[in-house]
């Protein structure tokens, strides 16, 4: 009688992954780049604080991180320090002044494989020059540097120069990223002349060192601004050169659309949270909801020393209820599934001040284009926008998105940040960085362990995915609630999101932490 089998699900991994955690009692930087947690190290031992290292791994990420951030994107982050209220930078994305609605035809298919609206002719609201929303990030990286910065812009510009001079390695990760967005670059000749020299996506050599890609004219871009200022890039040479080329593009960004772009400081939304005080980024972000899981989460079960199965079931119906809410009230500006990229960095110096920043591109290297005169990268935030008239996040001229982003800094019960954590990852941000948050600061998990600790991702109104390594109960109790995908934590598919976090104990020893399938992540210690 033949034997029986029936094949167990395939995995793609047969090894434990760990990823190291920092320790220090000064500056720490995490990042998912850890040549821009260098960059941020390098600028706290130049005597710049958080504000400086955060701006200058920002720009760095714009040649290390280009399927993530950049100079053509938005973001949003938090900032406090001892005797500083803690503060929200928004940065986010606004759409055009003369963005037209009749430029986006719908097919009258519905977009499959990653939206759940109707499908746009050429999908011109996902890739190309009508794509472009108003590209706010360096506007929010010069509010912060000049509100609380201290080392002069030039210094702070110093690494991204040098990152972007050399070039971005062609290794197995990079060469995997182009090669996922390789259909779209080869459209804008710009981006194909970088990325996909003889029209093909590089290969990462099967032994030796890595060649780089030649970022166009990313770096002078970047040394115009330590000369003549950040604000070029929005009313100077920089700036006439990014209109020029969206004009010539067809696209609708203007030169008054930049001369208007400015980053704003709000107060932060702060919450009590078991002994704590939570401050939550304000505008169009992932506040209301995470406001409404705290609420729902108060009576889960707290107990022992990480979550059990109940916590977890408790977790998965506070997040479904949380999600429907949100989608009926506020829209659905970024459907679960969708190939959102964004990348998290925290800091925290040696005088205590941290910054939680948010920042993206909006998809895997955003709009795929590469203006040719600067060497930007743009974002493709119009695709955040529901193509269907009188939807609460509509297709129009001058609006704001709702995000998914959520910075999180936490302070004492004297009012002193203690901890700073945030995360990439779309829809699935929310559910990673109140895991992270309750691993730490709810179950008193060292964040290095909390690091590496199998989690799950609610990011809607039913379902859930959940890691394999957890317990049989909880995946049995999820299965029970509705649809449930048991997946691997691995690289790639990326199936959560992508947190870091910086804790500060009562003794003052810093531990920073990053994600732990993160190939290129870090946190560093000054």
């Amino acid at each position: 009688m033949p034997l029986g089998y029936d094949p167990p699900p395939h995995t793609t991994q047969h090894w434990q992954v760990t990823k190291p955690a920092a320790r220090g009692r000064r500056g720490m930087v995490a990042s998912q780049s850890r040549a821009a947690a260098e960059a941020g190290i390098a600028i706290l031992e130049a005597g710049g604080n958080a504000a400086d290292a955060a701006a200058g791994m920002a720009f760095a990420l714009a040649a290390m991180e280009p399927w993530n951030s950049g100079l053509g994107g938005i973001g949003f982050a938090l900032v406090a320090g001892p005797g500083m209220a803690a503060q929200t930078l928004d940065f986010g994305p606004v759409s055009p002044g003369r963005l037209d609605p009749s430029q986006f035809p719908m097919t009258g298919r519905m977009k499959q494989d990653l939206f759940s609206w109707p499908e746009v002719e050429g999908d011109r609201n996902i890739h190309g020059p009508l794509s472009f929303v108003v590209p706010s990030s360096v506007a929010g990286y010069a509010a912060l540097h000049e509100a609380h910065g201290r080392l002069p812009a030039a210094d702070v510009l110093a690494p991204a120069i040098a990152l972007a001079r050399r070039g971005l390695p062609q290794d197995w990760y990079t060469t995997l990223k182009v090669a996922n967005a390789a259909s779209t670059l080869r459209l804008y000749p710009e981006s194909a002349r970088i990325y996909l020299p003889n029209g093909l996506p590089p290969v990462a050599p099967y032994q030796g060192s890595p060649g780089f890609f030649r970022l166009g004219a990313l770096a002078e871009t970047l040394e115009r601004l330590a000369r003549a200022g950040l604000r070029d890039f929005y009313e100077g040479e920089v700036a006439q050169a990014i209109a020029a080329d969206v004009a010539e593009m067809g696209g609708v960004l203007s030169a008054e659309d930049l001369a208007l772009c400015r980053a704003r400081f709000l107060p932060a939304v702060s919450v009590p949270w078991r002994g704590r005080t939570l401050h939550l980024s304000a505008g169009l972000t992932a506040a209301p909801t995470f406001r409404r899981v705290l609420a729902l989460m108060e009576d889960a079960d707290w107990s022992g020393a990480a979550p059990s199965t109940p916590w977890h079931l408790h977790f998965a119906r506070a997040m479904q209820t949380a999600y429907a809410e949100r989608l009926a009230g506020l829209g659905d500006a970024e459907p679960k599934g969708s190939d959102s990229c964004t990348t998290h960095l925290t800091v925290c110096d040696a005088d205590g001040m941290m910054v939680a920043m948010t920042t993206t591109l909006l998809s895997s290297m955003g709009s795929r284009v590469v203006l040719p005169r600067s060497g930007v990268l743009m974002n493709n935030g119009v695709m955040w926008f529901d193509p269907r008239p009188g939807t609460p996040n509509a297709i129009g001229p001058g609006k704001r998105p709702l995000t998914n982003m959520s910075p999180v800094i936490a302070t004492d019960a004297a009012g002193v940040p203690a901890m700073a954590l945030g995360a990439s990852g779309g829809r699935r941000i929310l559910a990673a960085v109140f895991q992270m948050l309750a691993l730490t600061a709810g179950f008193g998990m060292d964040p290095d362990a909390a690091a590496h600790h199998p989690r799950l991702d609610v990011s809607g109104p039913e379902g859930a995915t959940a890691d394999r390594r957890l317990p049989a109960a909880t995946l049995d109790g999820l299965a029970a609630m509705g649809p449930l995908e048991v997946v691997e934590h691995a690289v790639l598919p990326v199936n959560f999101a992508c947190p870091n976090l910086i804790a500060i104990g009562p003794d003052g020893l810093r531990t920073g932490v990053s994600d732990a399938m993160s190939p290129w992540s870090a946190a560093l210690a000054q």
